[in-house]
């Protein structure tokens, strides 16, 4: 039976023409870590073959402040070590504005961006995606703001994160430039994209996909119920023949998806980040993959 295979190479940010790594590492928990904790944690990401680096504006805050902790973590760090900035693709996110919830204004945009920027101690973003879609904001407005962005030079690609079919629709039609990514929550607890076609509308369009949450929150890990001791037995089946962790199971069984979905690995610990590519070491074929995902809906296929 034939195997699903994906490599550590390097493959296109979409239509962007930036080459990133399969795997990112989600830097949401930043930046309670400190400045050489920071550091020690972007070498180890280094050192595991990943160079996509995803923050946003929000990460730190926890209802009452710690707005913009992260990128100002990671400017710390920067300034200290710049030449760390060249090793990576850096995409940061903005949108969200505690305590109204979501703000996609061509003048809030501009101004996050450069709010980011001045954290961060850079003067380009990689990528830079609109964290949340906001219903009051027409995408045309949205659009114009983005093209701005790029033709400033401060941001090398645009994307977007937990955007409807639609709403993507909608952007991508009043955009000069191509969206190069989309962020939905995705693992084999989530399978949203894959049934709401999203995955199909990456294939088509050719749009990166970055999965957030790729361990379903924890539940992964530590199953709390029915469903997710059968997601995790089905990925121990793989685990346990390639030698790895369920967590670099659950990482391969999202990267094996024809979408070429990018995992966003959360892990704040340096022994997990060495475990990154383990993900590569997984061998699937088409009935082990389907086995995880009809365990996720617990019921069989038609």
């Amino acid at each position: 039976m034939s195997e699903i295979t994906y490599t550590p190479e390097s493959r296109p940010l979409g239509k962007s023409g930036i080459l990133v790594s399969p795997i990112a590492w989600g830097m949401w928990r930043f930046g309670h870590a400190g400045v050489a904790g920071g550091r020690a944690l972007i070498e180890a990401v280094f050192d595991a073959g990943v160079t996509l680096f995803d923050t946003a504006d929000i990460y730190g805050f926890d209802g009452f402040g710690g707005f913009g902790d992260a990128e100002s973590l990671l400017g710390q760090i920067l300034a200290e070590a710049p030449q760390l900035r060249g090793r990576m693709v850096l995409a940061t996110k903005g949108g969200i504005t505690p305590p109204v919830p979501y703000d996609s204004s061509a003048g809030y945009l501009t101004a996050a961006l450069e709010a980011s920027l001045r954290r961060m101690a850079v003067e380009t973003v990689d990528l830079y995606q609109i964290h949340r879609p906001d219903i009051l904001a027409h995408p045309h407005e949205v659009a114009r703001a983005l093209e701005d962005m790029v033709a400033s030079g401060k941001v090398r690609a645009v994307g977007v994160s937990n955007y409807t079919l639609a709403q993507h629709r909608a952007l991508a039609a009043f955009l000069s430039v191509p969206l190069a990514s989309t962020q939905p929550e995705f693992s084999p607890l989530e399978l949203g994209p894959i049934e709401n076609g999203l995955l199909d509308l990456a294939m088509e369009t050719d749009l990166a996909v970055l999965a957030w949450s790729p361990l379903g929150g924890g539940r992964i890990g530590a199953p709390a119920d029915d469903r997710a001791r059968a997601v995790g037995d089905a990925l121990d089946v793989v685990a346990t023949e390639a030698g790895v962790s369920r967590a670099a199971a659950a990482y391969g069984w999202i990267m094996a998806h024809p979408a070429r979905v990018i995992p966003i690995v959360g892990t704040q610990n340096i022994a997990r980040i060495a475990e990154i590519p383990d993900a590569y070491k997984c061998r699937w074929t088409r009935q082990l993959w389907y086995d995880v995902l009809v365990a996720s809906r617990g019921e069989k296929l038609p």
